[in-house]
């Protein structure tokens, strides 16, 4: 299992598993399956069924190019970083800090994926599956060349936004969100300065405490405790999984009621 060393904003490294490809592969195929699907759906109620899609191309581009193509990035910026093939074969993409990816981060590796849409616009406009199976073995293959070449397993559109896929259910587990329930109607917040920190801060020190829970070594909550209280400072004779664990709940009473 090839292991990634991320270094957090706290100086910390935290190991994260990438993907192996098989899982990447069939997490691809299956959203290309779910696409596929859609299409052919699309283009029979249009053309077949109701042929409305029989006035123009207009109407053929919004239904069917623009979810297509757009299919990828929507779904990875609404579901932090999974697709439904994604989330079925339980990987995701992180970026290379430890945190959620950005927006731009997200757009940059769907935009260099470029490669593999010419299979849906030659399959939509020009009908010649020839062609379209011919591009899209071409995108498929520069794909596995990249991925093979680089240190990280990394796309050519993971490389440039700075993002690499990782397992979410391992020993090294990835959250899929930051946020965690506070259920006291008159919970008291111990630190409020923790409003000082990102979300990305926020969602390391959660994958903090999950390794560390996970694989019951707490030395590298201690640094982060450490970091934490320097950087907002504060102070205080808490244990550090405790104090870490205060803050993530205060962090979320407040976000919440902004």
């Amino acid at each position: 299992m090839s292991v990634i060393q991320i270094a957090t904003p706290f100086n910390i490294d935290i190991e994260f598993e990438i993907a192996e490809f098989h899982k990447r592969l069939l997490a691809y195929l299956i959203d290309f399956f779910l696409l596929i699907l859609y299409m052919f759906s699309m283009l029979y109620l249009l053309f077949g069924g109701f042929k409305i899609g029989e006035g123009g191309m207009g109407l053929t581009m919004i239904v069917l190019v623009i979810p297509t193509i757009f299919y990828s990035p929507v779904s990875e910026i609404m579901w932090n970083g999974l697709t439904v093939g994604k989330k079925i074969m339980k990987i995701k993409v992180v970026s290379l800090d430890g945190g959620e990816p950005e927006l731009s981060q997200y757009l940059l590796r769907w935009f260099l994926r470029f490669y593999e849409w010419g299979f849906i616009i030659f399959t939509l406009f020009w009908f010649t599956p020839f062609s379209g199976l011919a591009w899209l073995f071409m995108g498929g293959l520069t794909s596995v060349i990249i991925i093979g070449v680089s240190p990280k397993s990394q796309r050519l559109g993971d490389i440039v936004a700075g993002t690499v896929v990782v397992n979410t259910q391992t020993s090294l587990t990835v959250d899929d969100t930051i946020f965690m329930h506070v259920s006291q109607t008159d919970y008291k917040v111990k630190f409020p300065e923790v409003m000082r920190l990102s979300d990305r801060d926020i969602n390391t020190i959660k994958n903090v405490i999950s390794q560390s829970a996970k694989t019951n070594h707490y030395d590298m909550c201690n640094r982060v405790a450490v970091k934490v209280q320097t950087v907002l400072k504060v102070s205080t004779d808490m244990y550090a999984i405790d104090f870490l664990e205060k803050i993530l709940e205060d962090y979320n009473y407040l976000s919440t009621r902004e």
